[in-house]
């Protein structure tokens, strides 16, 4: 259970990296914010590429399965961030995103079919 706990955290990491890294440069963009925060952008987006090689999975299957732990997580930023109520439809969209990367991430290890 600790390994799925570990690697849980780390795909929420990694997309809280992200979210963030893309947030800034929107304040920039969008609400005339100052630029400096695309020095805390920059960042954050290194460190969204540096914990996507922390991932024990090939690159395209971790990117795969990452993408339903980004779903759940932009869904968060959608409720505490910018305030907006999430619908039922969201909460269901998540789980089935959820579920679709347990079902990459934590697949039996065996020789793949050829």
């Amino acid at each position: 259970m600790l390994p799925f706990l570990k690697l849980v955290a780390l795909f929420a990491l990694t997309a809280v990296a992200e979210i963030v890294g893309c947030y800034l440069p929107w304040l920039v963009v969008r609400q005339d914010r100052s630029a400096w925060l695309l020095v805390p952008a920059a960042v954050s987006l290194t460190l969204f590429a540096w914990l996507l090689t922390l991932h024990p999975a090939a690159a395209g299957r971790t990117y795969a399965a990452y993408g339903g732990m980004y779903i759940a997580v932009a869904l968060l930023w959608l409720r505490f961030v910018d305030g907006v109520a999430l619908t039922r439809w969201d909460m269901a969209g998540a789980a089935i995103a959820l579920f679709g990367m347990a079902v990459i991430a934590l697949q039996p290890q065996i020789p793949p079919l050829t």
